[in-house]
């Protein structure tokens, strides 16, 4: 079958079983653009709330999947990739946090998106990249618990001074590597050129960039500025839907190591194999997803 043919059955496929596909930003550029919807983090799971599809094919790793399951129960949500994960998801877990809740009962639990059902269902609140500094200045105490990216961490420590985040020693594999020096070269190489960059980077990174924000405030700040160059600090994805939107604009990726590998495990194979056999259906324990499920929604509250 050549990937025209592919593209077509895809098509045919989720019409037939009422479906949708939503892909995150770092999925490769033939999956971007066969999905329904593109996206990050927050506007993907306000997406499967919202959609009347009967079937959630969720292009991605598993935490969001995890997510869209949690939040539409009643909808089948098929990972195409079972094994495409997050490490940072593994770097806290459940119990953990209940040893945390025992010794300080007091001070509330903030999970970022990048956790698993399970360290959902323990924490009271969660967020992702694009909210994260609204949800903190909005929790009513002075002492905050965020896990597990250290970097948001600190950078929250540094959007919101007034509150005092206890930081965990989580972080994203990808996005932790990249090092000041290499925001220095590129400024050299792209005098003209912005630096735009995700607060999962590391501060010292953060501290050198003209901006720091999710994914989709990248986008949204690339599109809408005057400047025609940008050096871009978040997984190589985002350039495909930047190019895009931009063709008169140069992009310009911050390092080499901006490359999610697990991001990158979804094929376009993987999609017509998992709509033609409904394969790889996200299942979570009843008792952990109705818990997770209020950490979750308490994000959606208008305050």
């Amino acid at each position: 079958m050549t990937e025209q043919e592919m593209i077509k059955e895809v098509v045919r496929l989720k019409k037939e079983k009422k479906g949708v596909i939503f892909a995150h930003n770092y999925q490769i550029p033939e999956i971007q653009d066969i999905a329904d919807f593109v996206g990050d983090s927050l506007e993907l799971i306000q997406q499967a709330v919202n959609t009347d599809a009967e079937l959630i094919l969720f292009s991605g790793v598993d935490y969001l999947a995890e997510s869209a399951k949690i939040l539409a129960p009643n909808k089948k949500v098929l990972l195409p990739v079972l094994d495409a994960g997050c490490p940072m998801v593994n770097m806290v877990d459940a119990e953990q946090l209940r040893v945390f809740r025992r010794e300080y009962p007091h001070i509330p639990i903030l999970c970022y998106i990048n956790s698993s059902a399970a360290a959902k269902a323990e924490s009271d609140l969660c967020c992702t990249a694009s909210n994260v500094v609204e949800l903190v200045r909005e929790i009513e105490a002075d002492k905050i618990l965020f896990v597990p990216d250290q970097n948001i961490g600190r950078y929250l420590a540094k959007q919101v001074p007034e509150k005092e985040i206890i930081n965990w020693e989580g972080f994203c594999m990808t996005h932790h590597m990249v090092k000041p020096l290499e925001v220095d070269v590129n400024r050299r190489k792209h005098p003209e050129a912005l630096v735009l960059v995700h607060p999962e980077c590391s501060a010292a990174v953060a501290e050198k960039a003209d901006f720091v924000g999710s994914t989709t405030e990248i986008i949204r700040y690339a599109n809408q500025s005057e400047k025609k160059e940008f050096i871009i600090g978040t997984e190589m994805g985002v350039l495909h839907r930047l190019r895009k939107e931009n063709p008169n604009k140069k992009f310009y990726l911050l390092s080499p190591s901006l490359t999610c590998f697990n991001m990158k495990k979804t094929a376009l194979g993987d999609i017509y194999h998992a709509l033609l056999k409904e394969q790889h259906e996200i299942k979570i324990d009843e008792a952990i997803r109705q818990k997770a499920q209020l950490c979750l929604e308490k994000m959606f509250i208008k305050r």
